[in-house]
């Protein structure tokens, strides 16, 4: 299956899960999804559509955290499709793509860690990245936490 047709079958396939579709390049497709989607949809592409699970991110945006889970079409010409979710602050947690793609586990941890999105049915929820002493109510990679005054506390080290 060629380029086109990798996305037009995607397109059709899910059109009633895509809320928008956007190309930023010739080899960049992305598309947003409502966040119950994400297991049929990552599963679709995996093992349906035989795309390799390449990694997440997650963005602290105005609106929420959106995590954007990529994909790659490596035989049909390195095609990559994004998957894009919104979680709110508010109920930060979505299913976790770990029970069928083990690739997820380590990147998953890290946006739990970093941004506070709670996986859900995730093997081992451990932090990965912070010390034993974290405080479990501080999201490195959010906003609120990078607007944060720390000047008092850097004077008083001092």
């Amino acid at each position: 299956m060629n380029k086109k047709d990798i996305v037009v079958q995607i397109k059709e396939d899910l059109k009633d899960k895509i809320i928008f579709w956007e190309e930023r390049s010739s080899k960049r497709h992305y598309f947003m999804i409502n966040k119950d989607d994400i297991v049929f949809v990552a599963r679709y592409l995996f093992e349906k559509r035989r795309a390799r699970f390449i990694t997440a991110s997650g963005i602290d945006t105005p609106r929420g955290i959106e995590i954007l889970y990529h994909f790659s079409f490596d035989k049909e010409g390195g095609e990559i499709v994004t998957v894009k979710v919104l979680v709110s602050k508010q109920e930060c947690k979505i299913e976790s793509l770990t029970p069928f793609i083990t690739g997820a586990t380590f990147i998953e941890r890290e946006i739990q860690e970093l941004l506070g999105v709670k996986f859900l049915n995730h093997p081992d929820p451990r932090p990965l990245l912070t010390s034993e002493d974290w405080p479990e109510d501080k999201f490195p990679l959010r906003i609120d936490y990078r607007d944060a005054d720390f000047t008092n506390k850097v004077d008083e080290e001092k």
